[in-house]
């Protein structure tokens, strides 16, 4: 692989760390997940410091963070799972541009609260892209792969300078408590009524099973009021499936185009379902009927 004259190297991975932008819709119909950034409005947030588009492509770390190093002067900026930054060893500042030297090594260190942190870098990554998309889509494979030691990451070409002290909103923190909005249907009627008017009390937790593809949930588990199997039918982000054992599980950006398992509601696209990909296992979650849910607790 050529050596990039403008992008980083990748000193230390960390646990699982990906280029992501907003996705590939549009594909479905031919088995491709939608993928994208989890915490939207974190990958958004990052562009926006370093003056990139919001669709530019910017890595998410999960849990520890990652290690890399300037090839060339370069502006970065962290946001999502708060954490510390570190550059050439000396600390930085976390939710605002930062400028590298060539030769500089920046660490985003391990999350204080919250799953996930992301990098933008001004011009955004330039992996190759595909079916227009440069995320990293971990249950079909596309896109670049999650990063590994030695890798180098190409930057494109920037635009304007970031202005210091950008206008930028505050990011809401990791939640202490994951509120869900659900529209239920279309397989309400798949669950006995005491079981569906119980959902709304219930709290369950994260699993440790979560993943890009599904918010797991332990808890108490809802009874069918039908046996059988459904065929399979299309799946949408949000989409929360009920697998043999009762417990939802919310869909995520890397999740299945269909799937079999009725789906008891839909968890409407938006800040609810930002939380969810900051919700460490263990985190109590609790669904309310969609209009009726507040905003996330965070912490």
């Amino acid at each position: 692989m050529n050596r990039p004259v403008n992008g980083l190297e990748v000193l230390r991975p960390g646990a699982l760390t990906t280029v992501q932008d907003l996705g590939r819709p549009g594909y479905a119909h031919l088995g491709v997940p939608r993928s994208g950034a989890l915490d939207t409005g974190a990958h958004r947030l990052a562009n926006r410091l370093v003056g990139n588009p919001p669709q530019a492509a910017t890595l998410e770390t999960t849990l520890d963070g990652v290690r890399l190093r300037a090839l060339a002067p370069v502006v970065i900026a962290v946001t999502g799972a708060p954490c510390a930054v570190r550059a050439c060893g000396h600390p930085v500042a976390w939710g605002a541009p930062v400028r590298l030297r060539a030769g500089a090594e920046v660490d985003i260190g391990r999350a204080e609260s919250g799953l996930r942190s992301y990098v933008a870098v001004r011009g955004g990554f330039a992996a190759e892209p595909v079916l227009g998309s440069r995320s990293t889509d971990l249950l079909s494979g596309l896109g670049p792969a999650a990063l590994s030691a030695g890798a180098l990451l190409p930057v494109g070409a920037p635009g304007p300078d970031p202005v210091d002290g950008v206008d930028a909103p505050a990011a809401p923190g990791p939640p202490t408590e994951l509120v869900l909005p659900l529209r239920p249907g279309p397989r309400a009627h798949w669950f006995t009524p005491a079981s569906t008017a119980g959902l709304w009390r219930a709290h369950y937790r994260v699993s440790a099973a979560s993943n890009r593809i599904g918010l797991r949930t332990e808890g108490p588990p809802l009874t069918r009021a039908r046996t059988g199997e459904l065929p399979s039918e299309g799946m949408v982000l949000g989409a929360v499936q009920v697998p043999p054992d009762g417990r939802p599980v919310v869909f995520l950006a890397d999740h299945p185009v269909t799937g079999g398992y009725p789906v008891i509601g839909v968890v409407p696209r938006g800040p609810a379902l930002d939380a969810a990909a900051q919700a460490r296992p263990g985190t109590v979650v609790r669904f309310v009927a969609a209009g009726a849910a507040g905003r996330p607790r965070a912490g």
